[in-house]
């Protein structure tokens, strides 16, 4: 199961894209929350506090505890982060409020593990094709990781979303024959010979 987060957050009143501005210059990340029923809370949460729990998780779709200040605490999903097109930077983040009983979709980082003997025997070349896997799952169940085992790959060889064998509790959205790993024939580099340019002797 993944690791639940916290993180610390505040209601606010302010909205607009000038209010919104101010308030990243101050610090704060706007950011909603909705779910199970409920009317959307717009919230805030410290900027920099978020931007490291982003950078200590393997993806960004995470299971938080917000402990919103005056309103107790709230299990959320982490569905959505906005980020400004030059910096990189998070400027507005979208929570779902959840329960143990709410399926959520996520995309988890996928791991090849082993060495294809297609590789290691005959020098083709893996091609990894699919590095985020999208699934469904309880809370409960979401992995931090998800693996697949390459070794008995042969040249020509595809590895599919069917062939995976993924946590208990979890299934892909996409289809079994898309494929996530293929070992390719190994490149060929044709050597062109140049015939040298014949010298034309000097008339007498």
């Amino acid at each position: 199961m993944s690791t639940i987060k916290s993180l610390k957050a505040e209601e606010r009143k302010r909205t607009g894209s000038g209010r919104l501005n101010q308030m990243r210059k101050e610090g704060w990340l706007p950011s909603v929350m909705y779910g199970l029923g409920n009317p959307n809370k717009n919230l805030k949460v410290n900027a920099r506090a978020f931007s490291d729990l982003l950078a200590h998780s393997t993806s960004e779709n995470i299971l938080i505890n917000l402990e919103i200040e005056g309103a107790g605490n709230s299990l959320a999903f982490l569905q959505a982060v906005q980020h400004n097109n030059l910096t990189g930077a998070a400027t507005h983040a979208d929570f779902l409020a959840i329960d143990e009983n709410t399926e959520i979709t996520a995309h988890v980082p996928l791991h090849l593990e082993g060495e294809s003997v297609g590789v290691k025997a005959s020098g083709g070349q893996l091609e990894h094709t699919v590095h985020s896997l999208e699934i469904r799952c309880l809370p409960v169940n979401l992995p931090d990781m998800l693996y697949a085992d390459v070794t008995a790959l042969e040249v020509g060889d595809s590895l599919h979303i069917g062939d995976l064998t993924l946590p208990s509790g979890v299934r892909a959205t996409h289809a079994p024959e898309v494929v996530v790993a293929h070992v390719a024939k190994p490149r060929v580099v044709e050597e062109v010979v140049v015939a040298p340019t014949p010298v034309k002797g000097k008339k007498k």
